[in-house]
């Protein structure tokens, strides 16, 4: 039985009394998906809705011309797959598990039950979808006004404060990424993704190995992200 008071101060649950809690909870089944599972595809009729407990989960798109691209990452503590509260049926993107992973889910049929019995929750999920549409907008600007070297710089510090973890070199992020997926974040190249991280390495702004990145320096990866320093 999932302890209630480990997962109250989530903020999808914020608001939610205990009692409405255990109630939402008790309605959900806890599972496990190990690293590189796809727990669900882009088009796929939507059957569950999740909480992910612990771990990371890429959220990937396909283009039409097949190439992926990565749309975001969910940590721990974040909904995903909420096709319905986006008015859709099927979902929107592939969900696949960057570490081994445990996540609550739901089933979708329960969808508007569960809305209608916990408005709290229903209020927090759409404050979730909100945040994230207007991230995919900034990210569209990011796209058409920045520079690479500001995309893969802003790309490393928002995974550096979303899942980092402080370590003696300085913020590691909190799970294993590859020079690729940075490439599929941004909109460029393996090649340039790696330039960068060669060069910010050797200027001690980063450490990178074994896919494995660390911020040590923050103030001058930020000064770049912002445009603030020339190549």
């Amino acid at each position: 039985m999932l302890d209630i008071s480990l997962i109250s101060n989530l903020p999808p649950f914020a608001g939610i009394d205990r009692d409405d809690l255990t109630g939402l909870i008790n309605l959900a089944k806890s599972s496990r998906f190990e690293k590189g599972k796809q727990i669900f595809s882009e088009g796929e009729t939507a059957h569950s809705f999740f909480l992910l407990l612990d771990g990371h989960i890429r959220v990937v798109r396909i283009t039409p011309g097949g190439e992926q691209v990565i749309a975001r990452y969910i940590s721990s503590g974040e909904l995903f797959g909420i096709a319905q509260a986006l008015g859709r049926d099927t979902y929107p993107a592939n969900a696949v598990a960057a570490v081994d992973c445990v996540a609550l889910c739901w089933p979708t049929g329960i969808w508007q039950e569960t809305i209608e019995r916990f408005p709290r929750f229903a209020t927090n999920t759409y404050k979730t979808v909100g945040v994230r549409l207007t991230e995919a907008q900034d990210r569209i600007v990011e796209m058409a006004t920045e520079r690479v070297e500001q995309r893969v710089a802003s790309a490393i510090l928002k995974l550096a404060n979303q899942t980092g973890r402080q370590t003696d070199d300085g913020i590691e992020i909190d799970f294993p990424i590859s020079r690729q997926d940075i490439s599929e974040m941004t909109g460029t190249t393996l090649h340039t993704v790696s330039r960068f991280l060669s060069a910010w390495e050797h200027d001690g702004l980063v450490k990178s190995a074994r896919q494995r990145i660390t911020v040590t320096q923050g103030h001058q990866l930020t000064l770049i992200a912002n445009g603030e320093k020339s190549d």
